[in-house]
């Protein structure tokens, strides 16, 4: 496992992080709408209303979510600089939420209260938001429950490494830019290079927060930011689905998702490898299964999330054989072939698309289409089934007691090695 020696963490402090803190206060109260409000009417077009509107309900309901989230973290810290600062960061998290939800009611025209401003603006989350955030929820209980070390390190990863860092930093770039160039909603404009000023500063402090952790705990925390990993980063594909996949929504603004998704990959694979963890050497099966660059790897997601084998079901998943060839290569590369009892050939005759098989041995294993000529175990099973077992919204045992995944042959090598699958 590779260690921090040298690190730019090392001129990193605690009592720092806080210093700078109090120097870059600012006040969302004293932010001034009356331009942007002229310019929401006048300059943007009713399509880029919408567009950005879908685009800031996300971040107003996340600054909210975080800012409600965050104390089961500061009770969690080891140190007491560490919970200062975690007090800080949730101040700054509610400053963020008041900022958009004045941008909501005095530009965007929704008021109310800000449960009720929040209520108005859900139906536009994507279903891979709900899913992290609801994940952020369950993290803050979990975390009430237990302050462990590794815990707490799979809570800063899933808040700071990727919420923070590959989620709304991109975000936040792109949106400024935009705004930048374009030279509109300059009170809009100043409060985002205010969150992003901050977020910076919370990012910063995640990853020196999680080295530490490592250093506390070698073995278990590296284990547990992994299996984190592997749980959310299918999610995260699904987060910036535009409305009916009309790319418009993004690309108005001057950029496309595959920008984003690439800033946001290359942004947790740095901050991961600063903290001593680089994401290709966590234990286990690998957390991005397909090898390629960032942007590479965010179009793969993205291709996945169209195909119907990640996000929200809507319908019966792609047959075609480039998207079917994309999935099988993915579970074959996310196997753990180091725990399987022997080399083997797992063969998938689909009822409802075409044969593929996985040939497992360690250092060479792949998946490929048609049938083996003798397979170590077999399953028939319909395709729809198996992407739903592959995307986690199917339980394979229970499809195999109601009889809709049959296995054959020999099944004990699949129990010897069961080691190998994720999760």
């Amino acid at each position: 496992m590779s260690t921090a020696t040298g690190s730019p963490l090392d001129n990193v402090t605690y009592e720092d992080l806080y210093a700078r803190w109090e120097r870059g206060n600012w006040r969302a109260t004293e932010i001034d709408f009356t331009r942007d409000r002229e310019q929401w009417e006048g300059v943007f077009s009713d399509h880029e209303r919408r567009a950005a509107l879908w685009n800031y309900a996300l971040f107003f309901w996340g600054e909210d979510a975080v800012a409600d989230g965050l104390s089961p973290y500061i009770d969690a810290a080891p140190l007491e600089e560490q919970k200062y600062f975690l007090a800080t960061q949730q101040v700054d998290e509610a400053r963020h939420a008041v900022f958009f939800k004045r941008f909501m009611e005095e530009v965007a025209g929704i008021g109310g209260t800000t449960g009720q401003a929040l209520e108005a603006i859900r139906p536009q989350l994507t279903w891979g938001f709900v899913q992290v955030f609801e994940r952020l929820e369950r993290m803050s209980d979990e975390l009430r429950r237990d302050r462990s070390i590794p815990k707490l390190a799979q809570a800063i990863t899933l808040y700071h490494m990727v919420i923070e860092a590959a989620l709304a930093q991109p975000g936040q770039h792109f949106i400024t830019s935009y705004l930048e160039d374009r030279d509109v909603l300059p009170g809009f404009r100043a409060g985002m290079q205010n969150v992003a000023l901050d977020e910076q500063r919370h990012i910063g402090f995640g990853v020196k927060l999680l080295s530490d952790l490592r250093r506390m705990d070698p073995d278990e925390v590296p284990a547990a930011t992994a299996e984190l990993l592997r749980e959310v980063i299918p999610w995260t594909a699904a987060v910036l689905v535009p409305p009916g996949w009309d790319e418009s929504y993004v690309e108005c603004f001057g950029f496309t998702l595959e920008d984003i998704g690439e800033e946001g990959a290359t942004s947790l694979e740095t901050k991961m490898r600063t903290a001593g963890m680089p994401i290709e050497e966590l234990p286990g099966p690998p957390v991005f299964p397909l090898e390629g660059t960032p942007r590479e790897r965010a179009a793969h997601g993205q291709r996945m999330v169209r195909a119907g084998y990640l996000g929200e079901k809507v319908g019966a998943p792609s047959t075609a054989r480039e998207d079917m060839a994309l999935l099988l290569q993915a579970m074959a590369a996310g196997l753990d072939t180091t725990r399987a009892r022997e080399p083997g050939t797992i063969q998938w005759d689909f009822t409802d698309a075409e044969p593929w098989h996985v040939v497992v041995a360690n250092g060479s294993t792949r998946a490929e289409p048609g049938r083996a000529d003798r397979p170590t175990v077999t399953f028939r099973a319909r395709f729809e089934d198996f992407v739903d077992v592959v995307a986690g919204r199917e339980d394979p045992r229970r499809l195999a007691v109601r009889g809709r995944l049959r296995p054959s042959g020999d099944v004990r090598w699949l129990w010897r090695s069961r080691g190998m699958f994720p999760g």
